[in-house]
């Protein structure tokens, strides 16, 4: 086993949160064959120690980092290939310019950043990086939602329902006390609140969906539940590039959680729904031809997952230049989430104004 493990990338996680502990870990336990977990750092003993003990059973040599100088460590570790920054929004781009800088591959967190002007800041940071190497170390943004089968192959679908007439967006969330991520303090702080931490999902899953950018917004935001950040709802028009309109209605806490893309075209009509089918949660996707047949189809959830393999993937590609001109996957460049984060700027911007027209930054 050792002598196997010797060959396999490494990593280190940088964080050791809820999103860390109940999603990472589990998600790399899954892909323990395809690489190593070398180290975790947190900001406290404490919570670092935790976090390597349930990852102990998959990484046995696992090494517990934390403070400046466990940061320290890791940044002149050159056996670590690769870095996963799950961190407050209002830090994790620091964070990851500075592993970039160190030669590192970085998946971060989403969102991307907590406002447009931040983004650019930090692709214009990345982009003047120098490295040894011949390529650029990998920046990717971590959005299970484009690595979701369901909306890869609806995304197809809609390529089949002729020309788009409007399109639906309906976001009837559940962000209570009863959810772990309710008392996040730096949501609690960030622009946008949860609108902007969670909105981004669903901004991803439209674009992917209808495989268009989405060119200005007009909306009006309410703050109407006093126990979550301002704002908490959210109703947007807005128009794709390709001339088609749609709305994006966004409660981030309901009575009735309901999660919904739908795409209605001149042959027929795709819907993708967030759903449960024999105790697996996932996504059901609907099919609607011209003529009235309708098919459904049940993809559970495996986003997180699919997008933590191909970052191994890539890094170690990478890392042994076996393959000339290499490029990573492009669905995770940072760029993509970005555009995301632009699309939910525009949106909040644009209430600000009382509904006037705003134009999503192009990246």
């Amino acid at each position: 086993m050792a002598d196997s493990n010797s060959a396999l990338p490494q990593i280190a996680v940088i964080g050791a949160g809820i999103f860390a502990r109940t999603q990472y870990i589990p998600r790399l336990r899954e892909i323990a064959d395809l690489v190593v977990l070398k180290a975790i750092w947190s900001r406290s003993a404490a919570s670092t120690k935790a976090a390597c003990e349930l990852a102990r059973d998959f990484a046995p040599e696992i090494e517990c980092k934390w403070g400046d100088s466990g940061l320290d460590d890791i940044i002149n570790d050159h056996s670590i290939l690769g870095v996963v920054v799950v961190l407050a929004g209002q830090v994790q781009v620091d964070i990851s310019l500075k592993m970039l800088k160190a030669g590192k591959h970085v998946i971060q967190e989403k969102p991307a950043a907590g406002s447009v002007a931040e983004a650019e800041t930090a692709l214009s940071s990345y982009n003047s990086l120098n490295s040894s190497s011949p390529t650029k170390p990998i920046w990717a943004l971590a959005e299970n939602y484009r690595f979701e089968p369901a909306f890869i192959e609806s995304g197809k679908m809609v390529k089949d329902i002729g020309d788009m007439m409007n399109i639906q967006v309906i976001v009837e969330g559940s962000m209570n006390s009863s959810n772990p991520y309710f008392s996040s303090s730096w949501r609690r702080n960030f622009f946008g609140g949860f609108v902007l931490d969670m909105g981004v999902h669903f901004v991803a899953g439209l674009r992917m969906l209808v495989g268009c950018e989405i060119a200005s917004v007009s909306s009006i935001a309410r703050h109407v539940d006093s126990a979550l950040p301002p704002p908490d709802n959210l109703c947007s028009l807005f128009q794709l590039e390709n001339g088609c309109a749609g709305v994006f209605l966004f409660a981030v806490n309901s009575r009735s959680p309901k999660i919904l893309w739908r795409v209605d075209g001149t042959k027929g009509a795709v819907q993708v729904e967030r759903s449960v089918d024999q105790g697996k949660h996932g996504y059901m996707v609907s099919f609607c031809s011209e003529k009235g047949e309708c098919t459904k189809t049940f993809h559970p959830f495996c986003g997180v997952n699919e997008e933590l393999k191909a970052f191994v993937c890539d890094i170690s590609n990478a890392s042994t230049g076996a393959i000339a001109d290499y490029k990573p996957e492009p669905r995770y460049l940072y760029i993509e989430g970005a555009r995301d984060v632009a699309v939910l700027e525009a949106m909040l911007e644009s209430s600000s104004k009382q509904g006037c027209t705003v134009l999503v930054k192009n990246f």
